[in-house]
């Protein structure tokens, strides 16, 4: 079944779905929609048989993704919308992904950043432009990503690298992050799309069924994370309708530095 999508694109390739969150003006930031198209197009992924890998990016030459829209972050509850734990199911897209049947390559070309930093975490391989920069956001505005954006990191950097990012929130060029093992390769800016679509090829080439196999297996191994994940961010929803939490949208957004012990508990 063919969807409408406003916030992403969507396009089966000869080697590869190309998932593409399409906000450039907010640094491919996401919001409730964006999230919900990313959920259905990650399911229809999983179904395409003509292919066996998915290259998941972000539209324009800055941004893969920023993490949450904090502009629509800025609301009386703390939420970000109507669904999901925190208002948008954040938690059933980090999972689509990880369901996905396919090999789900991230395609790094700027800023991954809070919640697309996670993202990249959690996609089977990512490649990334010499120009990237990744890295955590979320104390620095009041936030966390907890489950998968954390434990599951440590599983990919190691725990001591894992725990530097989230508590110093510190930017990482693509080179500390392949040193980091959080990218597969980094190529020039320019050869960007072209790696990608050769990575896709050669899984294309591969056993449908063995990439699946192998897949599932791998993430059998970390899959009590996805419980720890949901407990989580049941507890991040306590977090965001608090005013320290609202403290650091406020002044992410007006442009300031936080001042969080204020309000801290």
């Amino acid at each position: 079944m063919a969807h409408e999508y406003k916030d992403i694109t969507y396009e089966v390739g000869e080697n590869a779905v190309r998932i593409t969150i399409n906000r450039p003006e907010v640094f491919n930031a996401f919001r409730t929609q964006t999230v919900e198209e990313l959920i259905l197009a990650f399911r229809a992924a999983d179904e395409e048989k003509s292919v066996n890998a998915v290259i998941f990016g972000g539209a324009g030459d800055k941004a893969f993704c920023t993490g949450g829209d904090q502009k629509v972050h800025l609301s009386e509850d703390g939420l970000y919308g109507p669904r999901g734990l925190v208002g948008l199911p954040i938690e059933e897209l980090h999972s689509a992904i990880r369901d996905c049947r396919k090999v789900v390559i991230a395609r790094v070309q700027g800023f991954a950043v809070g919640g697309g930093n996670v993202f990249v975490t959690l996609c089977d391989l990512a490649i990334a432009s010499e120009k990237a920069q990744l890295g955590q956001v979320g104390p620095k505005v009041g936030s966390v990503d907890p489950g998968f954006g954390t434990a599951y990191l440590a599983r990919v950097v190691g725990e001591k690298k894992a725990r530097e990012i989230w508590f110093l929130c510190r930017r990482y060029k693509a080179q500390e992050a392949l040193e980091m093992g959080l990218v597969n390769k980094v190529v020039p800016h320019e050869a960007l799309d072209a790696e990608c679509e050769a990575w896709a090829a050669e899984i294309n080439a591969l056993s449908p069924t063995a990439i699946a196999i192998a897949k599932r297996s791998f993430n059998a191994d970390s899959e009590s994370i996805r419980g720890l994940s949901f407990l989580g961010i049941a507890a991040v929803k306590g977090f965001y309708q608090s005013e320290e939490s609202k403290e650091g949208v406020r002044a992410f957004n007006e442009k300031r530095k936080p001042d969080f012990k204020k309000f801290a508990g």
